[in-house]
């Protein structure tokens, strides 16, 4: 017998041995998997205790195919406008794999449970609340994230399954606005890949209806990667043939598309393609992509825990809406605050409304801009309706005071058409004094963009908008007829109406399209950094 055939009874009796004692050593003194995953998730963070409670203690992520189930569904997350490689699932596959080495005692397994699920719960919270704090953006953030408490036990056993992307879904948004989103995220990837869209030369002159020019084709191009595919369908490239439109004339076609696109990037609708509606065609699809993934962020803070009748403000897009009991949307115009000046995003609840109201210039109004005119014409205090009062109230003779230093006087305008809140204001609680209110500036509706007011939310219609307050919270009261009698009145609402005030630079139409706003308060750069920044673990 050979010496290497004569050792190999004796290796195989030395590792049996081994292995019976390590079974004998395990049995005895050193503990298992699942007792070093309860020793050591004392002393991690709620949500992962919650999540192997709802296990009962068992592991999660012993198996290799588990693993890469939630590597897939990391990988997805760009889908949502977050960055797979934040969660790292590559490396996640590569740490299991040595983790569950044969030679990997215990301690080894129960570490890599615990981070992958981090991992997973970190995903998750993303999903559900958004990667960015609001707050670390925007000091004067003022919209709790209501988000539902995670269903864990459902969470457990769809890892159990393999269907990590099953447990994601419960996590988004389920709003149909985030879902469109979404899909434009992808739609308009997709654009990127194919090369994007072709940019319009700068050019001093306009392109008007009827005109023929070269950039023409560029522009039906352009139109057509968005989904205007009707502004080629009866062209060809090259010379016109006989019979065939030419494709370098600004025809009906192309002009109805043209306005279709300035309406969803709030440019005045005219069908011209001017400055400002050849620098929104020029604006980069990569850009383009950006803003839908910001925008994505906001829902995430958003739209979850919406009851089910509400007042919406949206104040990048200059509209309002009002979510009705009965399931009816009421729909108008506003004006907001100006980039100086801006309307703050909060949620509070409308609880009463004032009747023909008085209105108390703010002491930032009344230093920056009604005083100044004030001491170039004491008459503007008559034009305006302003009686000039001391901090007791006591009415004073505006001729009386030294306008260069007026100490505490009070301005206040009286009650009547003319006053700048109009004849109706909706009061919620807040601390930054805002309000929605009537306005007797109605010709600033029907401007596109409308961002003219100091803080306050002017509401196009708001009369109509009262009554249905009225009418849905069963307070027994008619605008009209409060209106009429000409005194100023709070009428408090039966129940309060839950009103958000929110951000959004894109968004969905009722049809479904992107509208792309303008990013007036300039808030996009900032989140969109801390979108793509580290990941605070």
């Amino acid at each position: 017998m050979s010496s290497a055939t004569g050792w190999k009874p004796l290796i195989f009796a030395a590792a049996m041995m081994l292995s019976l004692a390590s079974s004998a050593l395990a049995e005895e003194g050193t503990p298992s998997l699942n007792e070093v995953l309860a020793e050591r998730l004392e002393e991690q963070e709620v949500a992962l205790r919650a999540f192997y409670a709802a296990r009962d203690g068992r592991p999660a992520w012993q198996e290799a195919a588990t693993v890469a189930a939630l590597a897939t569904a990391l990988r997805t997350l760009d889908g949502d406008g977050l960055t797979p490689q934040d969660y790292r699932p590559d490396m996640l596959v590569a740490a299991h794999r040595q983790a569950l080495d044969e030679q990997s005692p215990p301690a080894a397994r129960a570490r890599f449970d615990l981070q992958a699920s981090q991992t997973l719960l970190m995903a998750l919270r993303h999903l559900q609340r958004g990667k960015v704090d609001p707050y670390r953006i925007d000091p004067g953030w003022e919209v709790p994230i209501e988000a539902p408490p995670l269903d864990l036990a459902a969470i457990s056993q769809a890892v159990d399954a393999r269907r990590v992307e099953q447990a994601f879904a419960s996590a988004r948004p389920s709003a149909p606005p985030y879902e469109r989103l979404r899909s434009s995220l992808s739609r308009y990837r997709h654009i990127a890949r194919q090369g994007g869209w072709p940019m319009m030369p700068p050019r001093p002159q306009s392109l008007r209806p009827g005109d023929r020019h070269d950039d023409v084709r560029l522009l039906r191009e352009r139109l057509a990667i968005l989904g205007e595919l009707e502004v080629m369908a009866a062209h060809v490239a090259g010379e016109p043939a006989s019979g065939t439109p030419d494709p370098r004339r600004y025809d009906e076609t192309l002009v109805a598309a043209v306005e279709r696109f300035q309406q969803r990037h709030l440019l005045e609708v005219d069908g011209i393609v001017g400055p400002r509606t050849r620098a929104a065609l020029n604006v980069p699809v990569a850009t383009r992509i950006d803003q839908i993934r910001v925008n994505l962020e906001r829902a995430r803070w958003l739209l979850h825990g919406l009851p089910d009748s509400f007042v919406l403000v949206d104040i990048a897009g200059y509209r309002i809406r009002y979510f009705r009991p009965d399931g009816e949307v009421w729909r108008s115009r506003i004006v907001v605050g100006r980039p100086y000046r801006r309307t703050p995003s909060l949620r509070s609840k409308i609880t009463h409304l004032t009747i023909n109201p008085t209105w108390t210039v703010p002491p930032t109004i009344l230093r920056e801009d009604v005083l100044p005119r004030v001491r170039r014409n004491l008459g503007y205090l008559w034009q305006q309706d302003l009686m000039v009062l001391s901090p007791s109230g006591r009415r004073l003779d505006p001729r009386d005071v030294d306008w260069w230093r007026p100490g505490n006087v009070i301005l206040r305008q009286r009650a009547g058409p003319q006053n700048a809140l109009g004849r109706v204001v909706l009061r919620f609680p807040n601390d930054h004094l805002v309000y929605l209110h009537d306005t007797p500036a109605q010709a600033l509706f029907d401007r596109e963009q409308r961002a003219f007011s100091s803080g306050c939310i002017r509401v196009q219609g708001v009369l109509e908008l009262a009554q249905h307050l009225f009418d849905d919270t069963g307070t027994d009261a008619r605008v009209s007829t409060l209106v009429a009698s000409g005194r100023t009145r709070n009428i408090h609402l039966e129940r309060p109406v839950p009103v958000i005030l929110h951000y959004w630079t894109v968004h969905p139409d009722e049809g479904g399209q992107l509208v792309f706003r303008p990013d007036i308060y300039q808030r996009d750069a900032a989140l969109l950094e801390a979108l793509d920044g580290p990941l605070a673990r």
